[in-house]
């Protein structure tokens, strides 16, 4: 620009090139300016570097980028006004291919700036927004302007193109293409330094081949034509050859095809899976895009999502099943669209039981100084104050493990031997707790923990820290003295130890059942431990001599009571069927099981008619002393058709006079 004058304030301090280690050294080393910028100033000096660097060619990949606060003021155009000196710059832009990101860093620095000269500057910015292929965005902090800065740029690539098939005469024509996708960690490669240094071909690569040999003669090599892949069945490995595995294939026909429409809250937002999609009508296509706009704003007035059957292209092995989410554009240019998001298979789906808060005890629930001070906590850990803007947005916010790597990769290349750095204060930022934060609310943390006081759980503990040295029951083993559960104390440094109880035993039975009614590793644990409850307290009863396991079968019993409220157990008509077959079996007595008040109230009412056929006074008694009753409508609304006064009068009812 030094034939036309007027930019002595603009440094150049390096012509454009590839980007390699000097440059960023010399962004590192950036010195600080003494007076005000002018970041129009900056555009056209940098505009002018590209021209003349590539003149005509790689029209749409030049690129400018732009870093201001946008605070201080521009000066005034020799002719006409300054929106028409950007008019100009955009046309001169968008003739040369050029894009530009503008990315305006605010904060705590620009508080006490003009604001007429920064909303003066964000309209000038606008301009370029408007009328050329920029993009303006405001940050405030490091870590949004870290994220800010994309210094690589994913072409899009459609994923899908053809025809949205909403019945045999009603086809739209689409583009689909990947809305968000991970983006994986750089794959590292095999390295070998055996190739000649001054070799020009060598390209150092380590390849890696595998031989098949007989296990009758290990030097026989086994040709591909005589390998065959097997696939585990059971106990067995049942062989299928390629040609029974293409068969087998499913081949189904590329397309996209509506199934149906569902209200909006029938799509729960845990279903969604993997990527999002973007469906956009055909570019150009009028009247498809009319159509999408049309469908999208009448699901998006009746609250109503669509679900499509995806096949993206042909040969594909799997049919995709997903959600279609209408997009109503606010920009007037932009025309709408949908998102589509994959719904799980019944095989894609875990499952996890967990019980009601409803079915708690009110002394299980928060009192109101507790929901106070949660509420405190929740919001003080507020991302999106009031008046500012939110932190940690996804479309700003760098991924920490690839920003680190990178960083050490850089280096690395410098200096072979470099040591890995210790994390960024800025990458700090994303991955730990604000200290300065907690630290300006320690009043609320300790109202937190003054209100939920954490106390040691005794039987928890006593149970992880058995261990014996000889086998644990519970194993198939013969080896052990007794049946005794099998309780592994896995030590681990700041935790507790951590229970694995297979089987309820005779030494702790009540602390077993209450391990394996927490343990959330596999669905099927709560089941198993009431079963086995049940039989554990049949058990005791049916091989008590004198009275003597009385006891221990009445505080399993009302452990038992106590985990099928918390649980809310209601009996499948399998679990009845085994009950009573069990029961038959093992006392000859024929029980007729109700359906409805679940595995507790079914045994206790078979206890009752078997102390009544065996003339067992002293254990009924046992029980309506400890207040032992049926589990009621009010403790277990799904469970039980029991109302509070007819488990009082069964209380009553087991109290038999003894037969002398």
């Amino acid at each position: 620009m030094d034939e036309v004058g007027g930019y002595e304030n603009i440094v150049v301090l390096q012509d454009i090139k590839v980007v390699d280690g000097d440059l960023i050294d010399i962004l590192k080393k950036l010195p600080r300016g003494t007076v005000d910028g002018d970041f129009l100033d900056a555009i056209v000096v940098g505009m002018d570097m590209l021209i003349k660097k590539y003149k005509g060619i790689y029209k749409g990949k030049k690129r400018l980028c732009l870093i201001t606060n946008a605070i201080h003021p521009t000066k005034d155009s020799l002719e006409g006004s300054k929106e028409d000196q950007v008019g100009t710059l955009a046309v001169q832009m968008t003739a040369q291919g050029m894009k530009m990101e503008s990315i305006v860093v605010r904060g705590i620095l620009s508080q006490d700036a003009n604001k007429r000269i920064m909303d003066e500057n964000d309209r000038l910015l606008s301009i370029f927004s408007k009328k050329t292929r920029s993009r303006t965005v405001y940050v405030d902090s490091p870590i949004s302007l870290l994220g800010a800065l994309k210094t690589r740029r994913v072409t899009p690539v459609t994923v899908f193109r053809g025809h949205l098939e909403l019945s045999q005469q009603m086809k739209i024509k689409v583009w689909v293409y990947k809305k968000t996708q991970e983006e994986k960690f750089p794959t590292l490669k095999k390295y070998s330094e055996k190739a000649p240094s001054t070799s020009k071909f060598a390209t150092h690569q380590v390849m890696v081949d595998y031989e098949y040999k007989s296990v009758d003669d290990s030097s026989t090599v086994v040709p591909p034509e005589q390998r065959i892949k097997g696939y585990r069945y059971g106990p067995q490995v049942v062989p299928i050859s390629d040609a029974e595995r293409d068969a087998v294939k499913f081949k189904p026909e590329k397309g996209v095809k509506l199934l149906g429409f569902t209200d909006a809250s029938n799509i729960i937002r845990h279903y969604y899976m993997k990527d999002v999609y973007l469906f956009i009508a055909e570019p150009g296509n009028t009247r498809a895009i009319l159509a999408v706009s049309a469908i999208a704003r009448a699901m998006k007035e009746m609250n109503k999502v669509a679900i499509l059957r995806c096949v993206w292209r042909q040969g594909q092995q799997n049919v995709v099943v997903g959600v279609l989410t209408p997009n109503i554009s606010q920009n007037n240019k932009i025309p709408d669209s949908f998102y589509f998001n994959v719904l799980p298979f019944i095989e894609d789906v875990r499952e996890y039981q967990f019980p009601s808060f409803n079915s708690f005890p009110a002394s299980w629930l928060p009192n109101e100084q507790q929901q106070m001070a949660a509420d405190e906590f929740v919001q003080m850990l507020n991302l999106a104050p009031s008046g500012k803007e939110e932190a940690l947005l996804p479309e700003f916010t760098p991924n920490p493990v690839l920003e680190r790597f990178y960083h050490h990769l850089e280096l690395k290349s410098k200096q072979p031997d470099a040591a890995v750095p210790p994390l960024d204060e800025t990458l700090k930022r994303i991955t730990e707790p604000d200290l300065e934060l907690d630290f300006e609310n320690k009043s609320v943390l300790d109202s937190l923990c003054k209100h939920f006081e954490l106390k040691e759980n005794s039987k928890l503990k006593k149970s992880a820290r058995r261990l014996l040295p000889e086998k644990p029951s519970g194993s198939n083993g013969e080896d052990g003295n007794g049946n005794v559960s099998d309780a592994r104390a896995v030590d681990s440094i700041g935790q507790e130890p951590v229970v694995k109880i297979e089987k309820i035993g005779d030494l702790t039975p009540v602390q077993d059942f209450e391990v394996m009614m927490t343990r959330r590793d596999n669905p099927e644990w709560v089941g198993k431990a009431i079963r086995e409850m049940r039989d554990k307290i049949l058990s005791l009863l049916t091989n008590s001599h004198g009275g003597d396991n009385y006891l221990v079968a009445v505080e399993c019993i009302i452990a038992l009571r106590k985990g099928c409220i918390l649980e809310q157990v209601s009996p499948s008509p399998s679990l009845c069927f085994c009950c009573c077959f069990f029961l038959n079996l093992l006392c000859g007595f024929r029980c007729f099981c109700l359906m409805e008040p679940g595995p507790y109230n079914n045994l206790m009412r078979y206890l009752y008619r078997y102390c009544q056929e065996k003339e067992i006074s002293t254990f009924p008694k046992l029980l309506a002393s400890m207040d032992v009753t049926l589990i009621s409508k009010s403790e277990a609304v799904d469970s039980s058709n029991f109302t509070d006064d007819e488990a009082r009068r069964f209380l009553d009812k087991i109290k038999p006079e003894p037969k002398d």
